[in-house]
């Protein structure tokens, strides 16, 4: 669970991507059964499962560059939409590859949040 989201989305950037690159299964609190992953166009749903696609992904070894993080209000329930871009080094390759990472973080009745949707894409130069 993720918790004062309203007073800072970028800490929860900081920690979702700080835990992703020590240990993509320590985000499993994060996630419900209704929660939905779409990883470059591959759709899961459920934390089992996502956590699954996480911890399957083709490489040991990840750093996360954060450029911007933007947020809104996203339902009168108090979800938040928060949208980040950067860059990830993967492996030893010293070029970085540029992303794009949504989540939509809906209140768990309890003064925390839980990714209720994740949407992950490369960002590939245009040609």
């Amino acid at each position: 669970m993720v918790h004062n989201l309203t007073r800072s989305p970028e800490q929860f950037v900081e920690f979702y991507y700080k835990t992703f690159d020590q240990d993509r299964t320590a985000l499993a609190p994060l996630y419900r059964d209704e929660s939905m992953l779409t990883f470059e166009a591959t759709p899961c749903q459920g934390a089992p499962s996502i956590i699954e696609k996480l911890k399957g992904l083709p490489f040991s070894q990840i750093e996360h560059q954060v450029s911007t993080v933007d947020a809104q209000p996203s339902n009168t329930s108090g979800g938040i939409l928060v949208v980040v871009s950067g860059a990830l080094l993967v492996e030893a390759e010293k070029r970085p590859m540029s992303y794009t990472q949504t989540f939509q973080l809906l209140p768990n009745g309890q003064g925390s949040y839980f990714i209720f949707n994740d949407l992950f894409r490369l960002v590939y130069p245009a040609a």
